[in-house]
């Protein structure tokens, strides 16, 4: 790994791992030794870090040099603590990981008293209990369409009715919608000819099929809007 890569990521560990963080703790998030592991301490601090802590104690990063302050006013910082809450909370491993980072990314832009604030945010979402069904390799099954709609890649699909009716299906995904209880897949069906509304938790299985739909994703998607603002009938379209 190229030593700029492994400041990153030495970066990045301090920012998302509770402070302060061993030095043990941060050579293995980088793969480096010890040795290696205290010379990029002190390369980061030369280069304008505001790092905390020393050898046998744990280190905590104080100020980023590897990212441009943020000017938040305190309501702005309440809005991003508790969307980012939300996020935690949806039931998306992958997801939750990449708030608590995006939290921590800011956290370590903020001027000191603007981090307490963040820290210390008076809002918060608190869920008891699941908010979305798991689904069998829900972690796989959300990697895939996720994939899927980024590089805008047709899919392969098979799919349970209301009444456990299975049937394979290629999709064009274009979009993941976050409802109250459960979590839809906006796409284009091959087999229906049509747009179609699929639920995750009845989702069989999903793989990529390597054909590409680009650039065709985003006027696709335009039109399934438009076709969900004409009314119940056209949101009631899970088959």
């Amino acid at each position: 790994m190229a030593r700029t890569d492994r400041l990153f990521r030495l970066l990045h560990a301090m920012r998302v791992l509770p402070a302060p963080v061993t030095a043990a703790r941060l050579a293995e998030e980088t793969g480096v030794s010890l040795r290696s592991l205290y010379r990029d301490i002190d390369a980061l601090r030369a280069a304008g870090a505001r790092i905390e802590g020393e050898r046998g104690y744990g280190y905590r990063l104080i100020e980023d040099v590897a990212l441009p302050p943020q000017t938040f006013d305190r309501i702005e910082i309440e809005a991003l603590v508790l969307g980012l809450s939300e996020v935690r909370q949806m039931g998306d491993p992958a997801l939750a990981q990449a708030a608590a980072s995006v939290l921590a990314k800011v956290a370590a832009t903020l001027p000191d008293r603007a981090e307490q604030h963040l820290l210390h945010a008076v809002s918060q979402v608190r869920r008891f209990e699941a908010r979305f069904p798991r689904v069998l390799d829900f972690e796989g099954v959300m990697a895939t369409i996720r994939a899927g709609c980024w590089h805008e890649e047709a899919l392969s699909l098979r799919y349970a009715d209301k009444d456990g009716a299975e049937t394979e299906r290629t999709i064009l995904p274009l979009s993941i919608v976050y409802l109250d209880s459960k979590m839809t897949l906006l796409a284009w069906c091959t087999l229906r000819d049509a747009f179609r509304m699929f639920r995750l938790d009845r989702i069989r299985a999903v793989a990529a099929t390597g054909a590409s739909f680009r650039p065709r994703r985003a006027a696709l998607l335009r039109g399934y809007l438009a076709e969900l603002r004409g009314g119940p009938a056209a949101q009631d379209t899970q088959t």
